[in-house]
C-alpha cells in the first residue's frame, strides 16, 4: 500500500471509506502525510456512523448511539489498498476500510463483515463461490425541474424514448463511456461489455466473475461510486436508483454465481442442461429465503416502484432455465458454465448485503439439502405463484421475522437494518413520490 503513494507523490490528500447499511461510503479525508499512520493503526469513527439513514441522520432509539456513549469502531484497511479517484479534479487516493470493535473483533454491523461471515460458511465446506454482476442506472439531466435525459453531446438531442441494444444510445455518450473504462482500469474494476437498455437513458455494464466475492461486492460498491462521480464531471448525474421514472423499466443488479470445490471444478455442473443435485439445492435456499430477503433486494421506498408486473423485474417466487419472466434464472450455454442468475435485487441496494443474502440463502439451501419446486416455463406473471412482498413495510416485518435471514445475518444487523428501515418509512410516508425520486437521485 505505501509502494501506491510512492509512486503517485503527486497525491496530496486521501480519503479513507467504509460503506454503511444504504451503501453510503462514510469517511474522512486525510493528508497523504499521515497515510502510514492510517494504514499502521487504522482510524476511528463512531459505530453509528454504519448505520444512518438516507439523510445521512442518526437512527432514534439505535442502541450504537445513546446507550453506549456513540463508542467508537476502529477501522483498517481492507487488501484493497489505495486506488484513485479519477472523478476529482485535484489527484487523490481512495482507501477502502471496515470496522472493527476495540479488541479485534469484527464489527457486526458493518455489511462487508456481513458477507465474509457467509463466506467463511463455504470456506468451511471447501467451497467458494463464483460471482459476476450486471449493474444498470441511467444517465439524467436534473438541472431542472423534471428529470429528462441529457442531450446528446454529439448531436445536442435528447432521444425520449427506451433504445435496447442501441449502438446509437451507445455513441451518442461515447465521450463519458470512453472515460469511464478508462477510469475503471486505473482503479482495477473489472467492467466489460455495456449496452443501452429500455429505460430513458438506461445503461448497463457487466462486471467480469471473480472468485472472491468480497472483492466482486468492492468493485460494485465502487463502480457505482465512479459511475456517479464520472457522470457529475461530464455535466449530468449518474443514478442507481430503482425507478427514476413511471412509464419506464427500472434499474436491476442481477447477480451470476457458481460455486467451485477444493478442486476447481463447478459443482452446479453435472455435464447436461439440468445441473447438478447441489445446483437445486442452491436454487432452493434461494427462493425459500426470498420472502424475507426483499429488504435487502428493494431496500428503499423508490424500490417497489420497480417491482410490478410486466416491468422487467420479478413479482413471483420461481426458478426457470432460461427465462428472464422468473425471479431466478439458470442460463444456457456450456455446462462447465453452469451457474445461477438471481434476479431480482434493484440498482439501488448495497451490494455487500445483496452478495451477503443471495450467497447465504444458497448455502442454507446447500446445507440441508434443500429441494426446489419444479422450474416454471412460460410467462411468470401469468402463473399462480408465492409473491415476494410487494410492500416496503411487508418487506421490512419479513426480514426482521425470517428464520432464513436469521441463519444468514448477524442479530445486531438484522435490528440495526429494521430501525434504520422503519425510520425511513415513516418520513418517506410524508414525501410525494417526486421528493422521494429527488432524495434518491444521488444517495443510492
Amino acid at each position: 500500500m505505501k509502494d501506491w503513494l510512492r509512486k503517485h507523490p503527486h497525491v496530496r490528500t486521501i480519503r479513507v471509506a467504509a460503506s454503511d447499511l444504504n451503501g453510503q461510503a462514510r469517511g474522512k479525508r486525510i493528508p497523504s502525510r499521515f497515510a502510514d499512520k492510517v494504514m499502521t493503526d487504522g482510524t476511528r469513527f463512531p459505530m453509528s456512523a454504519l448505520n444512518l439513514d438516507i439523510w445521512g441522520e442518526d437512527i432514534d432509539n439505535s442502541p450504537l448511539v445513546w446507550e453506549t456513549g456513540d463508542r467508537d469502531g476502529v477501522l483498517k484497511p481492507t487488501a484493497r489498498g489505495f486506488m484513485p479517484m479519477p472523478w476529482l479534479d485535484a489527484p487523490t487516493a481512495l482507501l477502502p476500510i471496515w470496522m472493527y470493535h476495540e479488541d479485534g473483533r469484527p464489527f457486526d454491523g458493518d455489511p462487508r463483515h456481513a458477507l465474509a461471515r457467509v463466506l467463511q460458511r463455504y470456506a468451511a465446506r471447501g467451497l467458494t463461490p463464483v460471482c459476476a454482476v450486471e449493474l444498470e442506472f441511467f444517465l439524467i439531466d436534473d438541472s431542472g425541474r423534471s428529470l429528462q435525459v441529457p442531450p446528446s453531446p454529439r448531436s445536442g438531442k435528447r432521444r425520449v424514448a427506451g433504445e435496447i441494444l442501441s449502438l446509437r444510445a451507445l455513441d451518442q455518450f461515447d465521450t463519458f463511456f470512453t472515460d469511464l473504462y478508462d477510469a475503471c482500469e486505473e482503479m482495477d474494476i473489472p467492467a466489460d461489455t455495456a449496452i443501452s437498455e429500455a429505460g430513458l437513458g438506461q445503461f448497463e455494464i457487466n462486471l467480469m466473475h471473480c472468485d472472491d466475492a468480497l472483492r466482486a461486492a468492492d468493485d460494485a460498491w465502487l463502480f457505482k461510486m465512479l459511475v456517479k462521480g464520472m457522470a457529475r464531471k461530464h455535466g449530468f448525474a449518474a443514478s442507481f436508483m430503482a425507478k427514476p421514472y413511471e412509464d419506464y423499466a427500472g434499474s436491476g443488479l442481477h447477480v451470476h454465481f457458481s460455486v467451485l470445490d477444493a478442486d476447481g471444478n463447478n459443482v452446479f455442473d453435472d455435464g447436461t442442461d439440468q445441473g447438478t443435485d447441489m445446483l437445486r439445492h442452491a436454487v432452493a435456499g434461494c427462493m425459500n429465503a426470498m420472502p424475507g430477503s426483499a429488504l435487502v433486494f428493494a431496500p428503499h421506498a423508490n424500490s417497489f416502484d420497480r417491482m410490478v408486473p410486466g416491468s422487467h423485474a420479478p413479482t413471483g417466487i420461481s426458478w426457470a432455465y432460461e427465462n428472464r419472466t422468473s425471479a431466478i434464472r439458470i442460463p444456457s450455454g456450456s455446462p462447465s458454465a453452469r451457474r445461477i442468475e438471481h434476479r431480482v435485487a434493484g440498482g439501488d441496494v448495497n451490494p455487500y448485503l445483496m452478495l451477503t443474502a443471495v450467497l447465504g440463502a444458497a448455502i442454507n439451501g446447500i446445507e440441508d439439502a434443500q429441494e426446489p419446486p419444479a422450474p416454471i416455463t412460460g410467462n411468470a406473471y401469468e402463473a399462480d405463484l408465492p409473491q415476494i412482498p410487494a410492500t416496503w413495510s411487508e418487506a421490512i416485518d419479513a426480514f426482521e421475522a425470517s428464520p432464513e435471514i436469521a441463519r444468514i445475518f448477524a442479530p445486531d444487523l438484522i435490528r440495526n437494518f429494521v430501525l434504520t428501515k422503519r425510520q425511513e418509512l415513516q418520513y418517506m410516508d410524508e414525501l410525494t413520490p417526486a421528493e422521494r425520486v429527488n432524495i434518491y437521485l444521488d444517495t443510492v
